[in-house]
């Protein structure tokens, strides 16, 4: 039995970067008891196998051709060994006495270093050792995953109005409040509405969507209260609705402000009474279920125009999240987000990048997002198809060139703006009262004064003569 656990059990890889083929054999032959050895000869091969199997450790020499003199080569696989296994522990194997070489390959991130002529049983120590240090590293990884994972980890709440939305999301999931949520299409209303879900008591039962504006009016209300059998056409057996399958957990109504007059009045007896009636049917159902509504509509606007029940607005919203357009995020979280997408997709597709390109990053915070995150995602996804380069440029992405001037980051300069706009804002409230701007400023009429004189900020100095 021991012996059958022992075949089956996968073992560790190993790579060998050698072009000697007396050594190549000989490593091969030392280690090929305790892993799986894979050997390559060159830069070329050993990225090919590298990008194939992902060996934890790599035992690579620095003379490599066609530069077998030098070490231009090595450090090049070294690099690129890096860039697409940053986890991995690259041992160099440098010439006796070449410290230089051996502090540079360290320094640009080998794992460690050993001279030639090769001891095998030093060598095999130091493998095995590298081998530990990854597997710590890898379960530490594993851990950090686990213990950050939560509902709002795909959120990033880089922006204070972002963040707000977040710990509304944590104190209302664990009630059975019904929540709606505001927000242009394209802003994460479904991807809150499963947070809600996740962070709440009915987390293990059922989260059930259903998207009212994309199933045609006479289809809808037997998807949502279900049929008995012989109620319409086509009704060969009983079939429960949406709002049953969703009992003990939640029912996810998107795009709310779309559904048809006739059945906002059949839903609001539900959400009064907690019962439904299958179409066809006489017998009351109970249903405890938690609802969550969505919609990019403007209900105060649908409600004035008769086409939303304003008592059914007032039960789906007692509680209101309102999220804020991908364009109003402020604090980098535009950039953030993109980055996250990147390497969320680039390891989809297995491809590496080091990030985006400095004109793609100007190009993500000053591009308007009409389509919002969906938008973003989708040029991401898109980027990471087809960009050639190690970073993904304005181009990769589609956007427009023309915006990817640099933002302004200077401080001075954000302060000036900032302090200049705020004058501005407090001299209007006031009435272009000089005391009561400077007191809403909380500066002294003297600082007012230095303040605007500085900003070139015009005002009534007749007017403020005869206050």
């Amino acid at each position: 039995m021991p012996a059958e656990a022992t075949l089956t059990t996968p073992q560790r890889k190993l790579l060998i970067v050698e072009d000697d083929p007396g050594l190549q054999s000989q490593l091969r032959w030392q280690f090929a008891d305790a892993y799986e050895v894979l050997v390559a000869n060159d830069r070329e091969s050993a990225l090919a196998q590298v990008r194939r199997h992902e060996p934890p450790v790599v035992l690579q020499d620095l003379g490599l051709p066609p530069d077998d003199e030098g070490t231009s080569e090595g450090f090049a696989t070294l690099e690129q060994t890096l860039a697409l296994m940053p986890c991995a522990k690259v041992i160099v194997v440098t010439g006796h006495g070449d410290q230089q070489n051996a502090v540079r390959a360290v320094g640009l991130g080998a794992y460690d270093f050993y001279e030639k002529p090769v001891n095998t049983d030093i060598l095999q120590l130091i493998v095995s050792r590298a081998y530990r240090v990854y597997e710590l590293e890898e379960e530490n990884r594993q851990l950090q995953k686990q213990r950050g994972s939560s509902p709002l980890d795909g959120v990033v709440a880089a922006s204070d109005r972002m963040l707000q939305v977040c710990r509304m999301i944590e104190k209302v999931a664990p009630t059975s409040a019904t929540t709606l949520l505001l927000g242009e299409s394209g802003t994460g209303k479904e991807v809150l509405a499963r947070a809600l879900h996740s962070l709440s008591p009915r987390a293990k039962k059922a989260f059930v969507a259903i998207n009212c504006a994309a199933i045609p009016e006479n289809l809808l209300e037997s998807e949502l209260f279900g049929y008995e059998r012989g109620a319409f056409t086509g009704a060969v057996k009983q079939t429960p609705g949406k709002v049953e399958t969703a009992d003990g957990g939640t029912l996810f109504l998107d795009e709310i402000g779309d559904m048809p007059m006739s059945l906002q009045a059949k839903l609001l007896r539900f959400l009064q009474q907690r019962v439904i009636e299958r179409v066809g049917g006489r017998t009351e159902i109970p249903v405890d279920v938690r609802v969550v509504c969505a919609t990019n509509q403007n209900l105060a606007t649908a409600i004035s125009e008769g086409r939303f029940r304003e008592d059914l607005y007032y039960r789906i919203s007692e509680i209101t999240i309102q999220i804020p357009p991908l364009r109003e995020r402020d604090g980098g979280c535009r950039i953030l987000l993109a980055r996250t997408m990147l390497e969320r997709f680039a390891a989809q597709h297995k491809r590496v990048f080091r990030g985006f390109s400095p004109d793609a990053q100007n190009a993500i915070e000053r591009y308007r997002w009409p389509g919002n995150v969906r938008e973003m995602e989708n040029k991401i996804k898109g980027a990471v198809i087809m960009a050639e380069g190690k970073h993904v440029t304005a181009v990769d992405l589609g956007l427009p060139t023309d915006e990817a001037e640099a933002p302004d980051l200077n401080l001075r300069e954000v302060r000036r703006e900032a302090e200049s706009r705020a004058i501005r804002n407090a001299l209007a409230y006031a009435g272009g009262n000089i005391s009561k701007t400077a007191q809403l400023l909380g500066v002294t009429r003297p600082t007012l004064y230095d303040l605007l004189e500085k900003y070139g900020i015009q005002f009534d100095k007749e007017k403020e003569k005869e206050k």
